[in-house]
């Protein structure tokens, strides 16, 4: 169960504001994203929805990760709100929010009513994550209006790998976590490679994801839960074969970034699905593959146009 004591908010504006007092908090201005104001209460709130949403508690030893994490994803966030802003684009479906919002509660293993009163007891507007949910479901429905004519889905991929899964009687899944950084330069590469195995020898891997991975999942420490060789491409799947449970995998070279996965767990499952549904799987997992591609690439052009100015 998580036990985030109710003394977090004055620890953490102790924290990032020391001296202020609770009634100056919602006045002090901490930051500015482009024209958007950003105060030091939405900080402070943005740290306990990740301390909430990744059954944490709050620790000194946390204090700079979580301190630069929600910044990190404020920044992130505010940007994203902007350009939905700029293009009038705010459209999702509410059966969408209502599996995402059951999905966040199920990842820490409660149920939503469970979710809403554990941030009732941190003193969090529970309508704060709905609105955070609503922004990403937004912003995926604008980048698949704008790119959608580059979805492109090589069908005999897609029926090579049909013949290959239907041959078998039972299904392998991985537990994984990921961690996407940046592209270096060719010459960089062995370098920053080693340099990232260094630090998450030294930090863990959930710490180092939260740090430094440019993936939406950084948020939860790199977490993708069970994933099914169904939906993963035959490079990243030869990477998980080869990789012994608890360990790292060798890189894997994206157009936008250098991936690892930690590799936490598999099992095989008895293929209880049609053709047609695997069929349905691998191509939603493609386009989705895609999308993600063109997110990563749209937002990173939006934050090079972006100025932030820090007040704090």
């Amino acid at each position: 169960m998580i036990n985030i004591r109710k003394t977090i908010l004055l620890t953490l504006i102790s924290l990032l504001c020391a001296g202020n007092v609770i009634a100056k908090i919602s006045d002090s201005l901490y930051m500015t994203v482009g024209n958007k104001p950003v105060t030091l209460s939405d900080v402070v709130n943005e740290i306990k929805i990740i301390l909430i949403l990744n059954n944490e508690s709050y620790s000194d030893e946390k204090k700079d990760i979580l301190h630069e994490l929600a910044v990190r994803s404020t920044i992130k966030r505010t940007i994203k709100k902007i350009e939905l802003e700029r293009n009038n684009y705010f459209r999702f479906s509410d059966e969408d929010l209502k599996m995402e919002l059951a999905k966040l509660a199920s990842n820490i293993f409660v149920d939503l009513d469970t979710l809403k009163n554990i941030c009732e007891s941190n003193e969090l507007d529970f309508a704060k994550i709905e609105e955070q949910v609503k922004i990403e479901l937004y912003w995926n429905s604008l980048i698949f209006e704008i790119y959608k004519h580059k979805l492109n889905i090589n069908q005999a991929e897609i029926e090579d790998r049909l013949k290959l899964i239907q041959s078998k009687k039972r299904l392998e899944e991985y537990l994984i976590s990921e961690i996407v950084i940046k592209n270096v330069e060719t010459n960089k590469l062995d370098s920053e490679i080693q340099r990232l195995k260094d630090k998450i020898k030294i930090e863990g891997f959930k710490d180092v994801a939260k740090e430094l991975s440019i993936s939406e999942s950084g948020m939860k420490g790199g977490d993708l839960g069970w994933i099914s060789e169904n939906i993963i491409s035959e490079e990243i799947k030869s990477k998980l074969k080869e990789t012994p449970i608890g360990k790292l995998s060798s890189p894997i070279i994206l157009q936008d970034g250098i991936l690892i996965f930690k590799v936490r767990d598999k099992r095989k499952i008895d293929k209880n699905v049609s053709l047609e549904e695997i069929k349905n799987e691998l191509v939603n997992a493609e386009k989705l593959k895609i999308l993600n591609m063109y997110s990563l690439s749209h937002y990173d052009k939006l934050r090079r146009s972006f100025s932030v100015k820090f007040f704090q």
